[in-house]
Order: C-alpha cells, then sequence, then structure tokens
C-alpha cells in the first residue's frame, strides 16, 4: 500500500520513544523540581540520558548559588540537555548546543524545552568551527556531559573550549566522563597522553576533579556504575603563550 514504509517507520519511532523523569532537591520525597527528557532509544547517542549527564545536572544543581544569574552553555553536544535545563531552572541564562548537522537532535532539544515549559536559546554549534553565533556567545561557565568519548575530536573540542574560556575571563569549563580506560588511569591527568598533551597545547589546566560517587545522593548513585568523575578546566594563566582563536 502506498505510503505504508513512511506509516511503519513513524510507528516504530513512536514506540521507540520514551519520557523520562529526573528529580531534584535537597529532599528526595520533596523534590524542588523535576525535569522531563524525551529520549528515543533507536537513535544515536545524542537523544538518550546517558550516567555522565545525569551526575553533571546534579553538580549543577548542588552548586546552584553559583549558576543563579551566570551565563551557561552547554556546549559540544548537549544531546538531551538535562545539565542544561537544571542550569535553566536555578537561575541561569543558559545557550543549548549540539552539532549543527544534527537536526533531529536540534529539535529534540526545542521539543523538551516546551514539554518542560522553559526558554533557553538553542544553537547548532560545531566543533572547531566558528561563525558569527559563536562569537556571540561569552558564559562564564560551559557544560560537557560525556564529550570525552571520540579521540579523533579531541583537538576540536579543546579549541572550542579554549575559545569559548578566552571569550569570558574567569570561566571554567565543567564536564563529566566515563573513564573507559583499563586500570581507571584518570584521564586528566598523565594516564592518558593525547588528552595531556592538548590541555598544554591549548593552554588548559584541571582545577578540580571528582569521583561522581562522592557526592551523588545515594538513591541516585545506587542506579549508576563505572567509574564517573567531574573535572573543572580553567584557562592556564601561567602559560606564557596560549593559542588566540580568531
Amino acid at each position: 500500500m502506498e505510503g505504508s514504509d513512511s506509516a511503519e517507520t513513524e510507528t516504530a519511532d513512536t514506540l521507540m520513544t520514551t519520557v523520562s523523569h529526573h528529580h531534584f532537591g535537597d529532599e528526595m520525597d520533596e523534590p524542588a523540581f523535576s525535569i522531563s527528557i524525551i529520549e528515543n532509544m533507536k537513535e544515536d547517542y545524542g537523544l538518550f540520558v546517558w550516567p555522565c549527564s545525569v551526575v553533571l545536572a546534579e553538580y549543577v544543581w548542588q552548586q546552584r548559588l553559583r549558576f543563579s544569574g551566570a551565563g551557561v552553555v552547554e556546549v559540544l553536544g548537549a544531546g538531551t540537555s538535562l545539565p542544561g535545563l537544571v542550569a535553566v531552572k536555578v537561575g541561569a541564562d543558559v545557550t543549548l548546543t549540539d552539532d549543527s548537522s544534527r537536526l533531529e537532535v536540534l529539535d529534540n532539544m526545542k521539543r523538551v524545552l516546551d514539554l518542560n515549559k522553559l526558554e533557553c536559546n538553542v544553537l547548532g554549534l560545531t566543533w572547531g568551527v566558528w561563525d558569527a553565533s559563536t562569537f556571540s556567545l561569552h558564559p562564564k561557565f560551559i557544560l560537557g556531559a560525556d564529550v570525552l568519548y571520540d579521540a579523533s575530536a579531541f583537538d576540536d573540542l579543546f579549541a572550542t573550549v579554549t575559545f569559548l574560556l578566552q571569550c569570558s575571563p574567569g570561566s571554567v569549563f565543567i564536564t563529566t566522563y566515563h573513564n573507559r580506560r583499563k586500570h581507571f588511569v584518570c584521564i586528566m591527568c598523565s594516564g592518558h597522553h593525547l588528552i595531556e598533551f592538548l590541555m598544554v597545547k591549548w593552554g588548559l589546566k584541571c582545577v578540580k576533579l571528582l569521583d561522581a560517587f562522592s557526592f551523588m545522593p545515594s538513591h541516585k548513585a545506587s542506579g549508576l556504575s563505572g567509574n564517573l568523575q567531574l573535572a573543572e578546566i580553567v584557562l592556564d594563566s601561567q602559560r606564557a603563550e596560549i593559542p588566540v582563536l580568531h
């Protein structure tokens, strides 16, 4: 029957779509607020809430006084945008971004904003690519959950982070990652030579490193597994020469 293929595809997509609910507050029984996220299990990693996103979102909530009134860019692949949406809820001025070519992910961000009755900017931003919209960003905080997974993209990742940090003196890049290296060697330390090299190349330094389970509430930590870590990264002011991006 004509049109049956598209109808079957639409039905399959609907069956693979779910809405997850994420609660934030000091009291488990009475959360301050909840965020609903539209996830699609059929699609790629950009439409699924990964553990690193849950960890970073919880950190934003716990550090909410730092974020209130601040400019925040959830950059470098916001995906389902959970950390960025928490930042909106605690009073930050947020721009959500993902790769400019991933239109379905960007559209899903807008649907999630509508679902939660929230407003913020949604922007296509491809790592290592500069356009007019990129130059308009001056964030105090840059958020990136689970962005250290594809070594081939690390240089563009750190170039973009450095550019945004240069745009706002005193700004911070906060990232969560799943340390998948054998023996769980810290990838922010000398155990991962590529990251160490690129941190030096782009004039970056790690000023805080936390094990996720050191601050996650027990009821959330029980649903996580693996070696999850959080790092805060800034420009290294002691570097005599830091690449300036224009």
